[in-house]
């Protein structure tokens, strides 16, 4: 079965549902809350497991009840803890707003997710017997690099969603081998806006793009080869929260189950057009055979 390695943050999504989300230095009533595990990292794994694959978690959370929750959420939907680390202090949280359009703006306090500054005794050993090792920013980035340099080593498929979107460092550019931003990170990180152009210039950093387009599909680009679009399937937004994890996590799965690459993409999509229909982030993630139907649809 495929082995998937996800090194990233662990946090409680506390998310306020409104009908629009307020401007600065105002107040809005809003219709709802709720308490959802989330995080990047565990994110993209409780996708990858959803979609199929054995799934090994690495990262960490607090010694508080949050951490008790997140461990619990990781497990029940197949995704492997013993690389997760409880640490002194709290667990990370996500303060989001969605609104009505199905938008949402957050705010991350890193909590016990800024201690993952290395990797602990094991942590490589499980890169090494992955297929492939999803990656992203939400810890210290030391980290990153570490673990995407140890899976180049070992010929390790690297796979970086780089939100939140900073300067990428050299090393951590020379260590990946597909880029997943969406279309603001990619213009963030090469100053071009139109999609195609900032993917062009992604790949004089690394092999391959995939930039995510929103409802209008996602861009790859690859060195040698022609770029091309995939379309998304076409859906009624609830919550886009979590949708780029989903997206990620799935396509590493088809990925390493030997899909084409266009297939795998269309594969993706029809996973991340299932979560946008649902509230919550992980909550929101599909079981392979809704993605397969989907898919097939």
């Amino acid at each position: 079965m495929t082995l998937i390695a996800v090194l990233g943050s662990t946090n409680m999504d506390l998310v306020a549902y409104v009908a629009r989300a307020p401007g600065r230095g105002e107040t809005v009533t809003g219709r709802e809350f709720r308490t959802v595990p989330g995080g990047k990292g565990a994110n993209q794994a409780v996708a990858a497991a959803r979609a199929g694959a054995d799934v090994s978690m690495i990262g960490a959370v607090g010694n508080d009840g949050f951490g008790t929750r997140l461990r619990s959420a990781l497990e029940h939907s197949g995704v492997d803890t013993d690389h997760l680390r409880t640490v002194e202090g709290p667990s990370g949280t996500a303060h989001i707003v969605v609104d009505d359009a199905g938008g949402n703006a957050i705010v991350v306090i890193p909590g016990a997710n800024g201690t993952v500054d290395h990797l602990a005794a094991g942590d490589e050993y499980l890169i090494v017997s992955a297929d492939a090792l999803l990656l992203q920013l939400e810890i210290p980035l030391a980290a990153v690099v570490t673990g995407a340099e140890a899976g180049r080593r070992h010929g390790v498929r690297t796979i970086l969603t780089p939100s939140p979107v900073r300067p990428l460092p050299p090393e951590l550019l020379a260590a990946t081998d597909l880029l997943i931003p969406n279309e603001h990170e990619a213009a963030a990180l090469t100053g071009r806006t139109e999609p195609r152009e900032a993917a062009a210039a992604l790949l004089d950093l690394v092999p391959e793009v995939v930039v995510t387009l929103g409802a209008a599909g996602s861009l790859y680009a690859a060195r040698g080869a022609e770029p091309f679009t995939v379309p998304a399937p076409r859906v009624t937004a609830v919550d886009s929260t979590g949708a780029g994890d989903t997206f990620a996590g799935a396509l590493a799965v088809a990925l390493a189950e030997g899909r084409a690459t266009r297939e795998a993409l269309g594969w993706a999509a029809a996973a991340a057009a299932l979560s946008v229909e649902r509230a919550g982030a992980s909550a929101s993630m599909p079981y392979r055979p809704e993605i397969e139907k989907r898919y097939a649809s």
